[in-house]
């Protein structure tokens, strides 16, 4: 009974994605196999496993990809205020990606994509401590918010100190549940 279930799940997924873009498509039969946290909430939704391994492996590198891009994005943050001159316009593009990342966040990371499905950062503890893990999270996206309202300011002062209070949260999840990757 559930396996034709995930059969239909998937079939009803790809169908879905057909005539989208190629991107379009993939990211949204990803996010059909991921439940959403309920509205206005940013909790974790937890999940016995993914249809397939291909879901699962793609759940991966949405995640991976994702935090790339947020860790590129605070990387231009970082180098536009230590500047002379901080971009401001450059700021606010940055901190713009960094919200809309951290708002899609916790659904890179249901059961199944950890250590044992595969390549990742992301320590088997987030699993094992879901309640602290997406208690991390929800402050990550509260703060990317508030981040992304504080660079829309312009105010490069309150910019710097938001940027300064968005790292601590970054750090606080990395340094419990993240293990470093040599590429």
């Amino acid at each position: 009974m559930r396996k034709s279930v995930l059969i239909a799940v998937a079939a009803v997924s790809l169908l879905g994605a057909c005539g989208q873009p190629k991107g379009q498509a993939t990211n949204n039969a990803v996010a059909e196999n991921v439940p959403a946290a309920a509205e206005g909430s940013n909790e974790l939704i937890p999940m016995t496993a993914l249809a397939s391994k291909n879901e699962t492996l793609k759940v991966m590198h949405e995640r991976h990809e994702g935090m790339e891009q947020i860790g590129k994005s605070s990387k231009v943050i970082r180098r536009s205020l230590e500047s002379a001159s901080p971009d401001v316009a450059q700021i606010q593009k940055a901190a713009a990606t960094i919200a809309d990342l951290a708002s899609k966040s916790n659904g890179w990371f249901p059961a199944g994509t950890g250590p044992e499905a595969g390549k990742t950062g992301a320590k088997p503890e987030i699993w094992q401590n879901q309640a602290d893990f997406s208690a991390k999270d929800h402050a990550f996206v509260k703060a990317a918010q508030a981040f992304n309202s504080t660079a829309a300011s312009g105010n490069v002062d309150a910019i710097k100190s938001g940027f300064a209070d968005l790292g601590k949260t970054c750090k606080a999840c990395h340094d419990k549940y993240r293990s470093d990757m040599h590429h």
